[in-house]
């Protein structure tokens, strides 16, 4: 008989092992996402979006929310109270992300159509940026319709 047969395989040699491929692959992963950023705002800082629009959102007294225009002054759309769900929901998150930072309500939001088909919304005072294709066309769709809306008069 050998000695492989009745001595344990060393366990230092096995925790070093384990360490190098648990090494090797968050090594591998980091490089990959830090290269998949980089390609994303490479790419975001040298194309023009196709159309976009700084826009800001007020919640009303009766429950409504007013879309407004980037200066705050020109009602954009008016979303009637339990309605609009996914918009609601999308500002509900960028509302308190601003109140944690003791931002209000008042600084724009940037909605944007790029070249490849994506819409993004971003929070010009946090930098914060959503991409609204990711949620389902029909979300999607209902920040798309603020980029052809025309101003309604204010009431």
């Amino acid at each position: 008989m050998s000695n492989i047969d009745t001595q344990p395989f060393p366990r230092l040699a096995l925790i070093a092992a384990a360490v190098l491929v648990i090494g090797s692959i968050t090594a591998a992963a980091a490089g990959r996402h830090a290269n998949v950023n980089a390609a994303q705002a490479s790419v975001t800082e040298t194309v023009a979006p196709l159309a976009a629009r700084d826009l800001t959102f007020f919640d009303m007294a009766d429950g409504s929310v007013e879309v407004r225009d980037g200066s705050g002054q020109q009602v954009v759309f008016v979303a009637a109270p339990g309605t609009n769900g996914f918009i609601r929901g999308v500002m509900r998150g960028m509302a308190r992300d601003r109140r944690s930072r003791g931002i209000g309500q008042e600084p724009a939001f940037r909605l944007a159509e790029w070249p490849d088909g994506r819409l993004s919304l971003v929070d010009l005072a946090t930098g914060r940026e959503i991409e609204l294709g990711a949620f389902g066309g029909t979300n999607r769709a209902s920040f798309a319709q603020l980029l052809a809306r025309a101003p309604q008069s204010a009431t």
